[in-house]
């Protein structure tokens, strides 16, 4: 039975098993991947996967550290006997050379991936992939195996950072972006970035009006005889021997009707073009001009690896067009497909973690309040609740937690030691506008009612503390939480239980914390700048041209030659 494609979801789950179960063959327009990078950095510690089995898919915010496990053995046997004999060559090569260690595991748990990768993607489709210099040359050879090495487009090179202090090297400042199309006929639409300013008074003149302006020479070398649709007589004049003329004879009059040919005093035809009309240089494969996302920016969630919008929205105009599906597989905090909802794309995103999913369904909601997604993979009874529970603590903890809005304690960074707290909710509750926080405890097991006299403790400085419990409380738990008293609201001028118990059960239909309205305030996670929908099928260039005005030239002046840009 054939797949129907869902769009517009995010998925819970190993990647490798999404792709296989839900993803059907040619399917996919554009995948961006911003996967681990084996740097050996300690981003977070490694988690399992939801199956239960220590995870070689993707890591909470994630710690770049890889092990040769039996999952390794187990996915390398599969590429090298069942896979195709050109790739499973390679990772043999690769293990003969390399050894069973941390890097071989890491480059094994991509090649899996990426041939399901290639598998959905469209013949017109294209991937870039998002790496550093401490595995892209040993990606790139995959990369070359699985898409073919006529396949390879560009290794783009994206400045992160502006100077690093790395001792006894040079400053580590730029990532690698790996763009590779499936075929010969993969869409791509040719991006621009602007004029530097010192071009314009070199290369254009001013008019009165204060706007830049160039003739460019509407004739152009000869190739051979030369091309008979471009060898025509044009106001008595023929090109010279060994020059054609630079356009068709009906774009010739196209240009004369609108007024832009000036003619030399040799009566060879130019064309007046404008700087505010021009496109701009078009971009080259090493990108300075898109900042990383810093402390201060509005887009800022606190997640690690996040990489700024304009970033993915560069990749997604390049290479799809509005009503594609762009898939993100390691989707983090979800900026690819925040991307591609603001350009009028349609997506897919993939999560092994409970975090990573509550963030990018916050994100999306405060990105674009009226939209519309599906969540799939997540518990949604009792029963699958106490299921995720007994593969993943960890992960229970953190879906439990997103039910309510809780984000844990050290932010979207880290875990740790915890000191008895899961999760948080901050919140405003005073004129002065001082933060208060709920704490939150979660139990996955039998507990009584020492468990409700240990949160008393712990959120003795607090405003409210909550239980989340698996199994239903009993009655001394629910006679110690009441005898705890109550939180007064100054803002609210309203009393609020100091310890409140809520079972998974009773969040599953729909009850949450009896507490001050957040409507005014920072959510538990950071909250993300709404988004305009861009209607454009090109990126926007992200500077201005020095010009007043911008009315529209004739079709094709972009294409004809000009002078080089800076």
């Amino acid at each position: 039975m054939a797949v129907e494609l869902n769009t517009n979801v995010l998925y819970f789950g190993d990647n490798l098993e999404i792709l296989r179960k839900y993803i059907p063959d040619n399917s996919i327009d554009l995948i961006y991947l911003d996967p681990p990078f084996n740097s050996k950095k300690d981003y977070n510690i490694l988690f399992k996967e939801n199956g239960g089995v220590e995870s070689e898919a993707q890591i909470y915010a994630f710690s770049d550290t890889w092990h040769w496990t039996q999952a390794a053995q187990d996915t390398y046997h599969e590429i090298a006997i069942k896979g195709s004999l050109k790739v499973g060559k390679l990772i043999d090569s690769l293990r003969d050379a390399i050894g069973s260690n941390d890097v071989m595991a890491y480059l094994v748990m991509m090649t899996i991936r990426l041939i399901e990768l290639h598998r959905v993607l469209k013949p017109t489709g294209s991937l870039y992939l998002h790496c550093d210099p401490t595995a892209s040359h040993y990606l790139k050879i995959i990369l070359d195996q699985i898409f073919g090495h006529a396949n390879f487009r560009n290794e783009i090179i994206w400045r992160r950072a502006n100077a690093h202090n790395d001792p006894k090297r040079f400053g580590r400042i730029s990532d690698t972006i790996l763009y590779y199309a499936k075929s010969d006929s993969a869409k791509w639409n040719a991006q621009h970035t602007p004029y530097r300013e010192n071009y314009y008074k070199s290369h254009y003149t001013q008019d009165a009006e204060g706007r830049f302006y160039r003739t460019v020479p509407l004739d152009a070398p000869r190739h051979g005889k030369g091309s008979p649709a471009l060898l025509y007589e044009w106001h008595g004049k023929w090109p010279a021997t060994t020059r054609t003329w630079a356009v068709r004879k009906e774009k010739m009059e196209e240009y004369e009707q609108s007024g832009l040919l000036i003619y030399t005093k040799t009566g060879t035809p130019t064309l007046l073009q404008y700087s505010d009309e021009m496109p701009g240089v078009l971009l080259q494969n090493i990108w300075t001009d898109i900042p990383p996302v810093n402390p201060q920016a509005k887009e800022r969630l606190g997640y690690e690896t996040q990489k700024p919008l304009a970033l993915l929205e560069r990749i997604i105009s390049a290479s799809s067009n509005k009503g594609d599906v762009v898939l993100d597989p390691f989707c983090g905090c979800g900026t690819a497909v925040v991307a591609a909802q603001k350009l009028n794309r349609k997506w897919i995103g993939i999560d092994i973690t409970h975090l990573a999913i509550n963030l990018m369904r916050n994100r999306l909601k405060d990105s674009f309040p009226r939209i519309k997604f599906e969540v799939i993979g997540e518990p949604k009874d009792l029963a699958s609740a106490r299921s995720l529970a007994h593969q993943d603590r960890y992960q229970f903890q953190y879906w439990a937690g997103g039910l309510i809005g809780a984000r844990p304690p050290g932010g979207l960074k880290k875990k740790g030691a915890d000191q008895g707290i899961d999760g948080i909710i901050p919140f405003i509750d005073s004129p002065e506008g001082k933060a208060s926080r709920v704490i939150v405890q979660v139990k996955s097991g039998h507990i009584g009612v020492n468990a409700v006299r240990e949160l008393t403790v712990v959120a003795a400085k607090e405003a409210i503390g909550v239980l989340i419990t698996l199994e239903p409380p009993t009655t001394p738990m629910i006679t110690e939480a009441i005898s705890a008293g109550y939180y007064h609201s100054q803002l609210y001028d309203k009393d609020y239980p100091k310890i409140q118990i809520l079972t998974i059960e009773e969040l599953l239909q729909g009850k949450t914390v009896d507490m001050p309205s957040q409507t005014q305030t920072s959510i538990a996670f950071p909250k993300a700048p709404r988004v305009k929908k861009n209607p454009s099928q090109q990126s926007n260039m992200m500077y201005a041209t020095p010009a007043r005005n911008t009315p529209r030239v004739a079709e094709g002046t972009a294409q004809l030659p000009m002078a080089e840009a800076e």
